[in-house]
């Protein structure tokens, strides 16, 4: 019998009730000296009840904000849950942010107290703490000396310490209802101040319960296993990274960073993986060279299987030829890749950003299943994600999650509705309500829904460039085929009341120095930027992308980047989109000077 998933009336509630089903069973992993160490369900609700009880006792209560500065890691889904289980609500900030940043969402968000897991990222939150309201900090390692006897300061372990939790009282305790305010998650935003979203109880049990049914439905609820990497701030691992695989009774071991990703993925070996397009373009293109390595004969079955998978993706039946061929595939080159993701994955979701049709295909065609999703902050996030009973469409980003209704206004955009809307953005009426509308969230995309109900997304509202001519162009679609060439790594193109499309290229960076290597320069972007010879070896995959678009979306000139969009010059968000104003700004007058050349 299929097992059925609860109606929780708090994300609390959810937490103990779990623990106390899987008791002594391992939950939250990290890796300790070379080697992963658990703490089990049972220590883990022992530690939240302690922490609530400490903040209580600190004058945490009802309604106060509680700002989280902190990498994935257990102490993150210890904190998350202790100040909701205390009645305050989580405001979990991303650690990339500079001391600006800070400023605004602790004035912002009125917090009252921090918790900060690293001396290195209390150095720029601690001079926007003392601007502002906040009474309490806490910190797991030690906090840079600050004097001020406006907030007190306490070490994590001292805290725990001090104070005993009661774990069957703390769970009896716990009186909030879908309705109340569980966090406030502060969008990074391609433009502007981040603003704060009010996601409820409500919202974030209704993504859970709609993604509980799409695994235990079409793969089977079993023992699940994530692996946790991207930012827990981020409201797409918020929700899928973390309160996902607490409602799934799973473990979740919690990555070592993204260099050392790919190790961890085959040593944790995990059952399901929320991640974002932008890693799997980077794991395509490591799969391909290390083929293209092997020599022909790998190069030639990984175009077979290619083929064939693309054949299966559009419904296409195989030939009698393509059977013994997809039989060898099967037996030599799917095994290897299955193996990196660990041997056991039952699906990746993809989400945070537009997924490349090409780049699902060909993971799909390799055995490994791809789920691309569709969501916003201010839906909890989750709206909809592809499934394999309905039938993957990787042009689509699947159905609505169940209880989600979606609509397509008279122009287009994306509207939803549901208990997964947010409340609104937090002390922002303006805002909430033009995006909140009768109860539906304008979602801001442009899309349609096909024969099964799955979205397509074809535009985005605010992003689209109008040419001189009126003609509508869709700079994601032009940027997702640029990234794909083996040459170039980010793209941004803009022609907003031009006559033609131009680009910014950032060249991949293995490519460039090899490129480098064989002419005997060095790889310096700010110096071979104005380089004609590598404008003309980048021209040459601008030119296959352009053979492939419509004349008005063809990049007619273009010009090469100084450096990467990074987080840390602030030309990408915390998610890893770009921030389309701040790049214009640095770049405006030479990309302006290419429409005078």
């Amino acid at each position: 019998m299929m097992r059925a998933f609860e109606r929780f009336p708090n994300l609390v509630t959810m937490f103990f009730t779990r623990a106390g089903e899987e008791g002594d069973k391992p939950f939250l992993w990290r890796k300790e000296a070379g080697s992963w160490r658990a703490l089990t369900w049972t220590e883990t609700a022992v530690q939240v009840a302690t922490l609530a009880a400490a903040l209580k006792a600190e004058g945490i209560g009802p309604g106060d904000r509680v700002m989280l500065v902190m990498e994935n890691r257990p102490e993150f889904c210890i904190a998350d849950l202790a100040i909701m289980a205390a009645g305050a609500i989580s405001v979990p900030t991303y650690t990339t942010n500079t001391t600006r940043d800070h400023d605004h969402i602790l004035t912002d968000s009125g917090a009252r107290a921090v918790i900060v897991s690293t001396t290195k990222l209390a150095r720029p939150l601690m001079p926007a703490v003392l601007r502002s309201n906040v009474r309490l900090v806490i910190g797991i390692e030690a906090l840079p000396q600050v004097q001020s006897d406006a907030f007190t300061c306490h070490r994590w372990n001292d805290l725990i310490a001090a104070h005993k939790g009661d774990v069957a009282a703390c769970a009896a305790a716990q009186t909030m209802q879908r309705d109340d305010l569980a966090c406030i998650i502060y969008t990074s935003g391609t433009g502007g101040s981040p603003r704060g979203v009010m996601q409820h109880h409500g919202a974030i049990l209704t993504n859970v319960a709609g993604c509980v049914a799409i695994i235990a439905e079409d793969f089977g609820w079993g023992e699940e296993v994530f692996l946790s990497f991207l930012p827990l701030s981020h409201a797409y691992e918020h929700s899928g990274g973390q309160f996902l695989p607490i409602g799934l009774g799973a473990q979740i071991y919690y990555s070592e960073g993204l260099d050392k990703l790919a190790s961890n993925i085959e040593e944790v070996r995990p059952t399901i993986m929320v991640v974002v397009p932008r890693l799997f373009e980077l794991l395509r293109a490591r799969v391909l060279k290390a083929v293209e390595k092997q020599g022909r004969v790998p190069a030639l079955l990984l175009q077979q299987a290619l083929r064939i998978g693309g054949k299966g993706m559009a419904g296409q039946r195989l030939s009698l030829l393509d059977w013994p061929m997809r039989l060898l595939v099967d037996r030599t080159i799917r095994p290897k890749v299955q193996q990196r993701f660990g041997g056991r994955i039952k699906a990746m979701v993809s989400g945070g950003a537009p997924l490349n049709p090409d780049v699902g295909t060909f993971f799909h065609a390799l055995g490994i299943t791809l789920l691309q999703g569709y969501g916003q902050t201010e839906a909890g996030p989750v709206i909809s994600c592809n499934r394999p009973r309905v039938g993957i469409a990787m042009d689509t980003v699947g159905q609505p999650l169940p209880d989600v209704e979606v609509r397509i206004a008279e122009d287009g955009e994306i509207l939803v509705r549901g208990e997964l809307v947010m409340k609104g953005y937090w002390r922002n009426e303006a805002e909430t309500a033009r995006v909140i509308r009768d109860g539906w969230l304008h979602t801001g995309d442009i899309g349609e829904l096909d024969t099964k109900g799955r979205i397509r997304i074809t535009d985005r509202k605010k992003d689209l460039i109008v040419n001189d001519k009126g003609d509508n162009i869709a700079p994601q679609k032009v940027e997702g085929m640029l990234t794909l060439q083996d040459e170039i790594a980010q793209a941004m193109v803009s022609g907003d009341k031009r006559p033609y499309i131009v680009g910014l290229i950032v060249p991949e960076a293995e490519w460039l120095a090899q490129w480098a290597r064989d002419r005997g320069v060095e790889p310096d972007l700010r110096v071979l930027a104005t380089s004609p010879d590598l404008h003309s070896a980048l021209r040459a995959a601008v030119d296959r992308v352009n053979a492939e678009l419509s004349a008005t979306e063809r990049v007619r000139q273009f010009i090469i980047a100084d450096e990467p969009f990074t987080t840390e010059n602030e030309m990408l968000t915390p998610s890893i989109k770009i921030r389309r104003h701040v790049i214009r700004d640095v770049y405006r007058e030479r990309l302006d000077a290419l429409y005078r050349a």
